[in-house]
């Protein structure tokens, strides 16, 4: 028989091992310092090695979802080599001399994702590079002719105030949007032009130079960009809107049925989607910054697609905004149903038939909404469908002002043994009924207030839909508005909670 016995010594632990003769002995670990040199070599780089894999997994996971991403790396690679060829052939630097490296400079700095965002870095290189070029030659010629002294006090001066008021124009808000890059390069431009022309006798010669290099590496982003596989900030701002209705609709939806069914036995991953779907609104709320810069850089791109050359981009703006003071409401609401204080079963049921219409009809709005954004065609439905959402505001504001008499009412009782404490006494069972379901009915009114005033948002967002679908010329809709083929409200709502209880 072994035992082993831990016992603490002045140097650390040993460790001993009882024979069966009563013998022990002291057993001394390998501690060379070779060996824990060895194993800590082989931990770090074990390390290394999975955070490498894990870092290549990663990149390979966002290039499958976005394989743009990488084809926009490609293009990247494709536009540096072919404007390298001008340093490595004789004929084409001889053409353009010592500058061509402002050319490999130009596409690093302008070639962007998108054709929007690369056509407005590209314009606005051009024009700043050739109002500053232009500028500063002639402020270099005044220099000259004032003489010697004078000289150089007249181009720092000049550098000083221009600097000035360049750099407070990047303030100004529309110039911030559509030229802030143009007047940071105006600013550069000019500095290097009127300081190298102190030192410099063929000035022109020099800025012309740099300015055609300039333009074959913003020529050659243009190409690049607009002819191997376009991305067009237009169409990720189209779809980025199409994608936030889904969003809300799903959103809206799952909450309100969430609330009033039970789910029990769910599957971990069917519960972690369902709860994305549910959490959708987030993404509405946070996708203000992305709105606001695809639509700045649509307005710099040719027509393409369905997409005109002066397409309302701004009422995609308004769209979002609508969208986002949606997302608000179904945030309080989400907050008012994961509340602690939450209503009694039986003035839960009283609500749910009507709330559950409610937000269908509601989420069928949005969902008809994104398919007329999405396919650019007027429907023909949308009047109805926001006509049954009106009718089913309608029905849910007569039965809360039918609840104040449910509450007079004497509920089962049931009920009031379950409201009523143990010390309470029952000498006046009518009053306490009265007081307790108010304070178990106080969620449910809330929650169908917000109810009510998300559709009245939903409402702004039909008429933002409708602006847009005349502005840019929607196609008119094919397809005529058979009532008889609209899907029952009752068979809809018992299959959502059907679907969340399986969930």
């Amino acid at each position: 028989m072994v035992n082993d016995n831990q016992q603490e010594s002045s140097g650390g632990l040993e460790w001993r091992v009882r024979m069966a003769d009563g013998s022990s002995e002291i057993l001394v670990p390998e501690t060379g310092l070779i060996r824990r040199t060895g194993l800590s070599l082989l931990g770090l780089i074990s390390g290394l090695v999975m955070k490498v894999r894990n870092f290549l997994q990663k990149a390979w996971d966002l290039g499958i979802d976005d394989p743009r991403k990488f084809i926009h790396c490609l293009k990247v690679g494709l536009a540096l080599t072919v404007v390298s060829l001008f340093y490595y052939m004789r004929p084409l630097y001889d053409g353009v001399g010592g500058n061509a490296m402002w050319a490999v400079m130009t596409v690093v700095v302008v070639f962007e994702f998108t054709v929007g965002s690369t056509l407005y870095k590209c314009l606005n290189r051009i024009v700043g590079t050739s109002l500053a070029g232009a500028l500063a030659i002639g402020v270099h010629w005044v220099a000259s002719k004032s003489g010697d002294k004078f000289e150089p006090v007249i181009l720092g001066t000049s550098v000083f105030f221009l600097a000035i008021a360049a750099t407070f124009s990047r303030f100004i808000p529309t110039v911030k949007a559509r030229f802030d890059y143009g007047a940071m390069i105006f600013i550069l431009t000019f500095s290097l032009v009127s300081v190298s022309g102190y030192r410099v006798d063929k000035l022109f010669e020099l800025a012309q130079q740099r300015l055609s290099t300039i333009a074959i590496g913003t020529a050659l982003c243009l190409l690049v960009s607009m002819l191997i596989c376009p991305v067009w900030a237009g169409k990720d701002l189209h779809d980025l809107i199409t994608r936030n209705m889904d969003k809300l609709a799903d959103s809206l939806d799952g909450c309100v049925a969430e609330y009033f069914t039970e789910s029990s036995n769910t599957d971990d991953e069917n519960e972690q989607d369902c709860r994305k779907k549910l959490q959708g609104y987030k993404c509405v709320l946070n996708s203000k910054a992305s709105e606001d810069s695809l639509a700045n850089f649509a307005r710099w791109e040719p027509a393409h697609g369905n997409f005109g050359f002066r397409h309302p981009w701004k009422q995609y703006l308004k769209i979002g905004t609508m969208m986002r003071s949606c997302a608000y409401c179904i945030e309080a609401l989400n907050g008012c149903i994961n509340s602690e204080f939450n209503a009694h079963e039986f003035t839960k049921k009283h609500l749910s038939d009507v709330c559950m219409k409610l937000s269908s009809h509601s989420s069928r709005v949005l969902k008809d909404l994104a398919i007329i954004t999405k396919k650019m065609t007027k429907s023909s439905t949308i009047d109805f469908s926001v006509g049954e959402m009106n009718s089913a505001v309608e029905d849910l504001q007569n039965v809360l002002k039918s609840l104040s008499t449910q509450l007079s009412r004497r509920p089962p009782l049931t009920v009031i043994n379950e409201a009523l404490d143990e010390n309470e006494t029952r000498d006046n069972p009518i009053s306490t009924a009265i007081l307790i379901p108010l304070m178990d009915v106080l969620p449910l009114v809330t929650l169908s207030s917000l109810l009510i005033e998300i559709t009245t948002r939903i409402e702004k967002i039909v008429d933002a839909v409708d602006e847009l679908s005349s502005l840019a010329d929607f196609k008119p809709a094919n397809e005529e508005k058979p009532k008889q083929n609209q899907p029952n409200l009752d068979q809809q709502v018992q299959e959502t909670m059907k679907t969340l209880q399986m969930v």
